[in-house]
């Protein structure tokens, strides 16, 4: 039975459409985002250890067992080198920052040196030679990939608890983040996986402007809090939903939540920027008053205000 065409241009009034809120042009998914560092190599790493699996089975027992450790040892290496370059280059991306708790870098080069010493051993040589190229592997990993930053970063000259107070906000704001694009891309969805990236780069650039003014966390912390915690647990919702019966008004619901959200998110970081223009003005002008009082008269120009 033929149906009658409705939507959004339809001359039909009573059309029951469900329409799609407006949304502004999708940006690239990795606007502000730096290229993956060692992203090749690390790939090389996961993939070498399998190259033990061939001829280890056929080998004596013992040897398989030192081969089988062996290969163990550098996938889980691989597994904690990949984490801990994600770590720093977080790490590097924020103004205000904790050195990691785990220094996963180290560990993976502790790891990929006694995995290749317990290959090499494996392969009928003394426990001197295995020691020494396992060494030897260990000081080429962390030349290729260097060390985890070991000390706190943007905290000195800053009251501790407040800078301390920073980090953690910032730290569970952006796990929040995390599972919400964790849980997203569940659907599938690509359109949606890309709003949700540019609603991550808006809340990031709020996250740098109270790192580098601790003073805008009064102003933010609903947003860090409460509007991000909904945020993720609307989108692990929808993304059940997804899952179950795939609801075309549900789906423009969330994307009207997410055009909301970064609009006022934007909005609220663009009147913190204002709000510390507004307290240098403030800052020069008392300046200018109290040299006046001293007889050194100055004249600061509007427009030199930067």
């Amino acid at each position: 039975m033929a149906r009658r065409y409705g939507g959004k241009f339809s001359p039909d009034p009573d059309s029951t459409e469900v329409e799609a809120p407006e949304t502004r042009p999708l940006e690239a998914s990795f606007r502000g985002r730096a290229p993956a560092r060692y992203a090749a190599r690390i790939n090389i790493l996961f993939l070498l250890p399998l190259l033990i699996l061939p001829t280890a089975f056929f080998r004596p027992v013992s040897e398989m067992i030192t081969d089988l450790s062996g290969g163990a040892l550098l996938l889980l290496a691989a597994w904690l080198l990949r984490d801990g370059v994600r770590a720093e280059d977080a790490y590097h991306e924020r103004k205000v920052a904790r050195r990691p708790a785990i220094p996963r870098k180290i560990f993976a080069s502790v790891l990929t040196g006694a995995g290749v010493g317990l290959l090499i051993f494996g392969g009928q040589w003394t426990v001197l030679n295995a020691g020494l190229v396992g060494g030897l592997a260990t000081v080429l990993h962390l030349f290729a990939f260097g060390i985890d930053p070991l000390k706190n970063k943007g905290m000195a000259g800053v009251d501790r608890m407040r800078s301390a107070r920073i980090a953690r906000k910032v730290e569970a704001a952006e796990a929040m983040l995390e599972a919400m694009h964790a849980a997203i891309r569940r659907t599938g969805d690509r359109q949606l996986v890309s709003r949700v990236e540019a609603f991550q780069s808006t809340a990031r650039e709020m996250f740098r402007t109270v790192e580098e003014d601790p003073r805008d966390l009064t102003q933010a912390r609903r947003y860090l809090t409460v509007y991000l915690q909904g945020a993720r647990d609307a989108t692990i919702k929808y993304a059940d939903l997804h899952g179950t019966a795939r609801d075309p008004s549900a789906r423009a619901d969330y994307l009207a939540l997410l055009n909301d959200l970064e609009t006022n998110f934007a909005a609220r970081t663009q009147k913190m920027l204002l709000s510390d223009r507004g307290d240098l003005d403030v800052e020069i002008e008392v300046l200018r008053d109290r040299l006046n009082r001293d007889n050194l008269h100055i004249d600061i120009q509007k427009d030199d205000r930067t």
